[in-house]
């Protein structure tokens, strides 16, 4: 059996960390795997010896892309787009799979040009009618795409994403010259993620703690300023330059250590097909206080403490209280919501859906 898959997101955040941790295990199971995209990228991974490379390097969401799909994915059993750019024009596949993680761009909630919008939901309808199988990662996300897309429910699959061993290591070991103290937010900046919250929580806070616990803001700095520089803007007048900081992009290989070192995480996001991070924050034993909006208490569960993403007095209030109380969630129920999402369960059940389409076509075609 033949698979085919577009791997041109797997440096991103979010979705590359799915695609880096799954596709090992779906190598292993074909007989015969292509992967599209930057061949230097790939080669840096060591399943890529054994796997194909096509070179396809056409921008995300391009028009371009759409054209070129056709020519590019050969002819194979499977396709599978681990995103909604699914190709719009007849490919040479027998069944066809796409991962839709969430559905952020038509609800409103994503700040996108009419056109974008527009240029996403034509992407979304074409996957969901396409696709034969369609793998999101929570119920969250399923309820999403059944809400905002015209599909069966049979049609979707859930898969939970994991999480990365190296967030269960204990090595604490301060070597990135960390703050002694600090709350810790990881993540992009979009506006959905709802960092302003954050900051009008941290400075609600007492100078005391203020100073104590500096605020760790780890992520790409693309995409802080907003239209009308709000992020800065407040930061400045507030005076807390010093008290936030700005990491930059951190390598998978230190992100671990941020966690492991973190007093607390704080997870303000109001829209999530998932929320890895809250994850990565429990399996590295840091408490974490998290937004009860969209998939996060499915991903949380009891193990994280929740707070109504449009209010930072509440927010502010429970930071209060875990920095200065010392509140934890009890182990049992930290190690009750991590075993449920493991890579290893996501790959099986990824397997086990490629198996399904797979001989409900064989039956189709004797």
């Amino acid at each position: 059996m033949k698979l085919v898959i577009d791997v041109r997101f797997i440096n991103a955040s979010g979705i590359g960390t799915y695609i880096k941790n799954v596709l090992p295990g779906i190598i292993s199971e074909f007989n015969a795997v292509t992967v599209l995209g930057n061949k230097n990228e790939i080669m840096q991974f060591d399943w890529s010896n054994k796997v194909e490379v096509i070179e396809f390097n056409c921008k995300m969401y391009s028009l371009k892309e759409q054209f070129y799909y056709a020519f590019k994915i050969p002819k194979c059993d499977v396709f599978w787009s681990p995103h909604f750019n699914f190709p719009i024009f007849p490919i040479r596949a027998k069944k066809k799979v796409v991962t839709i993680h969430d559905v952020n761009h038509l609800t409103g909630i994503s700040p996108i040009s009419f056109l974008k919008k527009k240029y996403s939901s034509i992407l979304y309808d074409n996957a969901v009618k396409k696709a034969d199988l369609i793998f999101t990662v929570s119920e969250f996300s399923k309820s999403e795409i059944l809400k905002y897309t015209n599909t069966e429910s049979e049609k979707i699959k859930v898969v939970y994403c994991g999480v990365d061993a190296p967030f269960f290591e204990d090595f604490k070991e301060n070597s990135l010259r960390l703050p002694n103290d600090f709350i810790l937010y990881i993540g992009n900046v979009k506006p959905h993620k709802n960092l302003i919250v954050l900051l009008k929580a941290y400075n609600a806070l007492s100078n005391q703690l203020k100073e104590e616990y500096k605020l760790l803001i780890v992520g790409k700095k693309d995409g802080f300023i907003t239209e009308d520089n709000q992020i800065n803007e407040f930061i400045k007048s507030n005076q807390l330059e010093r008290n936030v900081i700005f990491t930059g992009h951190v390598t998978d290989l230190d992100l671990p250590l941020y966690y492991q070192n973190a007093s607390l995480f704080v997870f303000p996001s109001l829209y999530e097909g998932f929320g890895l991070p809250v994850l990565e924050a429990l399996a590295a034993k840091t408490m974490v206080i998290s937004s009860n909006a969209s998939s996060l208490p499915e991903i949380g569960g009891e193990a994280v403490i929740y707070f109504d993403p449009k209010n930072d007095i509440e927010l502010s209030q429970k930071i209060k209280d875990c920095l200065e109380n010392k509140v934890s969630i009890e182990i049992e129920k930290r190690a009750v919501q991590l075993d449920k999402f493991t890579w290893k369960k996501s790959i099986k059940n990824h397997l086990e859906a490629f198996r399904n389409i797979l001989q409900n076509n064989e039956k189709s075609t004797n």
